[in-house]
């Protein structure tokens, strides 16, 4: 298999598309591009990782990645990645941070044209425009949790890491890492910009989506992220990603056939 990322295109091209065959939880080494590129997994469930953020991508949705962005690419569930690489002089498009896009019956389509060998270059540039014109962003928010830089509030941080579920309370922490309740508070909003509520229910979602993603139920990740129960998870999520996790992992018109 090609390092991703290893691609030219061919003469006069915009787009050349990476074919990448990637067991269960395998992931490329933090890396960056410099072509523009499009994260999408024909098969199977993909993921990016930022500095900041994760993204966990069912076939119906890809990522728009900016050259120049550092992250790292993986299979959260066995995936057939197809990535697009848009050379930034032949392209259009000026987005300057990750987005979401909607990858519809026609864009999959054209991805799985795109990669074909032999075609000449009329119908390769024919296919090239409509791939750019299929580009659309999608509403639904960034899972984020970066972490704390204040050294106390960061072993709390990595402690709920490693284990979402875990209930303490600031002070409660505080106690075990040696600062107050209130001066944690401050490290979180200070760092993270979030306050520490807002901070563990991004954790526990970003936790919680490579699971939705394997096909663990709803159930078993609200109790496994650490909440009472499968409504509250499901009001959590839709809250923070804008739809609900089921409509978030729906195979839709883009499952490949």
């Amino acid at each position: 298999m090609s390092r991703e990322g290893q691609l030219v295109p061919p003469g006069g091209s915009a787009i050349v598309v990476g074919s990448f065959a990637m067991s269960d939880g395998q992931w490329f080494e933090r890396h960056q591009h410099g072509a523009h590129q499009l994260a999408w997994a024909r098969s199977g469930v993909c993921a990016v990782r930022t500095s900041d953020a994760t993204w966990v991508l069912p076939a119906s949705m890809a990522l728009w990645i900016p050259a120049g962005t550092t992250h790292s690419t993986g299979a959260v569930r066995a995936a057939l990645l197809r990535s697009l690489y848009f050379w930034p002089e032949r392209c259009p498009v000026r987005w300057e941070s990750p987005q979401v896009v909607a990858v519809s019956a026609l864009l999959r389509e054209l991805i799985c044209h795109l990669a074909e060998d032999g075609l000449d270059a009329a119908a390769r540039g024919r296919a090239e425009r409509v791939v750019l014109d299929q580009l659309r962003p999608v509403s639904v928010a960034t899972v984020r949790a970066p972490m704390p830089d204040e050294p106390r509030a960061r072993r709390v941080a990595r402690a709920l890491v490693a284990d979402p579920a875990d209930g303490r309370s600031l002070a409660e922490w505080g106690q075990v890492v040696g600062a107050s309740g209130r001066t944690l508070a401050r490290a979180f909003v200070t760092d993270t910009g979030m306050t520490y509520g807002q901070w563990r229910t991004q954790l526990r979602l970003q936790a919680a989506m490579p699971l939705l993603a394997a096909g663990a139920t709803v159930a078993s990740v609200a109790h496994r992220v650490g909440y009472g129960s499968p409504s509250a998870f499901v009001a959590a999520f839709r809250r923070s990603v804008g739809v609900p996790p089921g409509q978030y992992f729906a195979p839709g018109e883009s499952e490949p056939g």
